[in-house]
């Protein structure tokens, strides 16, 4: 389906605010009303481009980690390059704001948590290669990378919010130079 210059300004538009709108409100919350509103348009321009709530969500959540290839980083540097790398994502723009509105969603909505598994079952898991634990693996680091980003950028924990992002890092990568690279018991 082409678009046009017009109507991919739109669709932009929508997608901003429906960041925006999911990552203060939470899927349940948010209403494709307030979205438009937000966007400037009437509601029906939502659903002409997304066809529902659920797929303007699908939409809005779309997000590459742009995970580091970790086989050029040296073995003993890869917990502190990935953990840098998750970091930098949450501080930024785009991605930081969608992973923002899928952690918030996802403790109260199935399909933004579906999303959540399947970024970190795909993209984190294949960063980290394969093997047969693998998988244990990723979610090990998830379960690390995910809680600092639950109490820092969701929560809002003012001790976790004054670190500087040095120091959240080398509080954080041992830990998960220990998940990727350690024995698991």
């Amino acid at each position: 389906m082409a678009f046009t210059a017009r109507s991919q300004e739109t669709r932009g538009a929508i997608l901003t605010a429906a960041r925006r709108r999911f990552a203060a409100d939470g899927y349940e919350r948010a209403t494709v009303r307030a979205i438009a509103a937000d966007a400037g348009i009437d509601p029906s321009m939502v659903i002409r481009y997304y066809g529902s709530k659920e797929g303007l969500f699908a939409a809005a959540v779309d997000v590459d980690l742009r995970l580091p290839d970790l086989r050029t980083i040296p073995h003993d540097q890869v917990g502190e390059t990935f953990v840098r790398h998750f970091l930098e994502l949450w501080e930024g723009e785009g991605p930081g704001e969608v992973l923002t509105v899928l952690l918030r969603s996802a403790v109260t909505n199935d399909g933004a948590a579906e999303r959540v598994r399947t970024i970190f079952t795909t993209q984190v898991a294949t960063a980290l290669g394969s093997g047969e634990d693998g998988p244990t693996r990723a979610a090990l680091v998830a379960s690390q990378l995910l809680g600092a980003a639950l109490c820092r950028y969701i929560l809002r924990l003012p001790p976790i919010v004054a670190l500087d992002i040095d120091t959240l890092v080398a509080d954080l990568a041992p830990t998960v130079q220990r998940y990727i690279g350690a024995p698991l018991v």
